[in-house]
């Protein structure tokens, strides 16, 4: 069963991350069914980190689709750039949150690599909340989380996952090189 999870998880995980590598709004909806395959399939893996950040996921998933339907003002969200300040500052943050939520794992759960794991969801929370906000740093804080995620996955045996992972690590490059264009374009109204 866990194996048809993780099959059916991953094939509309990857649609809706190549969907958001496009700008599509469509991202948002099957970003949902997605959070919801993958909660049960990290929940029966032990990363308990992984099945807390399905749930941010799925209410992200419901603001960003509002969100990117009526941007700012009525006005569609644009693609733009959050700058170095603001994201060395998230990187801070972030690196203080998993050293937290790593120790709490690693004390009161049966975690696997706790840490790692508590690294992924730092930073996919941060990554989620970039592409929420069509930042194009989002692609940089995938490649990072991309990165950390493969090896994990493949320790517990979700090999397909970790495959796809790191096909999303290069959609993620493909990714930014198309935000950055799309930066550039001024937006339609």
């Amino acid at each position: 069963m866990m194996v048809t999870n993780e099959l059916l998880a991953n094939a509309v995980t990857t649609a809706s991350i190549v969907l958001a590598g496009r700008n599509s709004i469509h991202t948002w909806w099957t970003g949902i069914i997605g959070c919801l395959l993958f909660g049960v399939v990290f929940y029966e893996a032990q990363l308990y980190a992984d099945v807390a950040l399905q749930c941010f996921f799925l209410a992200t998933s419901l603001f960003g689709w509002w969100q990117w339907s009526r941007g700012a003002h009525g006005q569609v969200l644009p693609v733009t750039r959050g700058g170095k300040r603001l994201f060395v500052w998230a990187a801070l943050c972030g690196g203080l949150a998993t050293g937290i939520y790593g120790t709490l794992l690693h004390r009161y759960t049966n975690a696997y690599a706790p840490f790692w794991d508590s690294a992924i969801l730092v930073f996919s929370i941060i990554a989620q909340i970039y592409l929420m906000q069509r930042r194009i740093e989002t692609w940089l804080l995938w490649l990072l989380v991309n990165t950390l995620a493969v090896p994990l996955y493949a320790s517990r045996e979700l090999h397909l996952t970790a495959f796809l992972y790191a096909g999303y690590w290069v959609n993620a490059i493909v990714s930014w090189r198309l935000w950055r264009h799309l930066a550039a374009i001024p937006a339609k109204t």
